[in-house]
């Protein structure tokens, strides 16, 4: 009897001692299991590459296609894509193109509004005027803009507060070191032709300080009017025997049309001068300024602060292109009866991106 108890006593406790083991070993698992759940949970949170499972949605509202415009958008969303929001994995974008036309424009910020987005982004003023007029609710970007306070889309370029920030495309000194380069290296140069949508504010702004920077080395601006992009080659061809170059400024009107006065200055070898580099990668001769990519890239970056971040709008100031050098494409001098002269090419630079050749 006593033999008996001795070993029910003993098999209890082998049994005890396996029911703990089998419970510290299911214990083990699951902290191994916590640990990997913690650790995909922070891989979510850094959102570092493909990691980041948070999917955002953004729309683009662009005034019209031209090359500028387009470098833009690219750079834009090459910014997102790099620091892992790429389009088709965790991003969606709504792309809308107004083909130049004001009501298009308009409808598409009304739709952008009742559209569930994280963020609006708006290439040019008409399409950043219009998505501010009507996205009061979600963080509104823009690019390409010349005048952001003349345009109304802040109130303060340090501190734009509400929901609305981004970059202007212009620095006023790219204007003055154009002229200057004109008027060192273009003596005969007297009057300078300029197809102008008067009805773009942008333009406006920029021929206005154009005109006033040719004055101060006596020269004279005088512009041709276009209200649509079919009368550029009218305009341009109205100025033929009264203008001695072209000008145009970032109008994105005229841009859209700029091969009918690519052919005219062409054809009647006077030198043509733009306020773009696409404009001069696609024929005119010089510009002082930047690439339209970095400008959207730089754009990008500010949407990814936002996003990702959580920054607001209203704490990030309105960025400018500080970064200008003379851009020439000496590839085409010949068709404007220009010599490229070494004094030229030293104004430039950075020779090796900006002389084109």
């Amino acid at each position: 009897m006593k033999k008996t108890t001795w070993l029910a006593l003993v098999m209890s406790a082998v049994l005890l001692i396996a029911g703990c083991g089998s419970k510290n070993e299911n214990n083990s698992n699951a902290s191994t299991d916590t640990s990997n759940a913690g650790t995909a949970t922070e891989g979510t949170n850094t959102g570092g590459g493909n990691a980041d499972q948070q999917s955002y949605t953004i729309a683009i509202s662009q005034i019209v296609e031209h090359p500028s415009l387009d470098a833009t958008r690219e750079g834009f969303l090459a910014a997102l894509k790099d620091a892992g929001l790429v389009e088709g994995e965790n991003l969606t974008v709504d792309y809308e193109n107004a083909q130049g036309d004001q009501t298009n424009n308009n409808t598409i910020a009304q739709k952008i509004a009742g559209d569930k987005n994280d963020l609006v982004f708006g290439i040019a003023t008409p399409s950043a005027q219009a998505l501010v007029k009507n996205v009061t609710d979600r963080p509104v970007l823009f690019a390409a803009v010349t005048d952001p306070l003349g345009a109304k889309l802040v109130s303060s370029l340090e501190q734009p507060g509400g929901n609305v920030t981004g970059a202007s495309d212009t620095n006023p000194e790219a204007t003055t070191k154009l002229v200057e380069f004109i008027a060192a290296n273009f003596p005969n140069v007297k009057k300078v032709g300029l197809v102008i949508n008067e009805g773009e504010s942008n333009a406006v702004v920029m021929a206005t300080k154009a005109e006033e920077e040719l004055k101060k080395h006596g020269m004279e601006l005088v512009k041709a009017p276009v209200t649509n992009t079919s009368e550029v080659k009218q305009a341009a061809e109205s100025l033929i025997g009264r203008v001695d170059a072209f000008y145009i400024t970032l109008d994105n009107m005229v841009v859209s049309g700029v091969d009918a006065i690519l052919q005219v200055a062409k054809k009647n070898q006077l030198p043509f001068f733009s306020s773009d580099r696409d404009t001069v990668e696609k024929g005119a001769f010089a510009t002082v300024g930047f690439k339209y990519y970095d400008h959207g890239y730089q754009v990008g970056q500010m949407a990814v602060e936002i996003l990702k971040n959580g920054k607001k709008p209203a704490e990030m100031n309105v960025m400018m292109q500080d970064k200008l050098d003379l851009i020439i494409n000496a590839k085409v001098a010949a068709d404007y009866g220009i010599t490229v002269t070494d004094e030229m090419k030293n104004a430039v630079t950075d020779q090796a991106e900006n002389l084109i050749q």
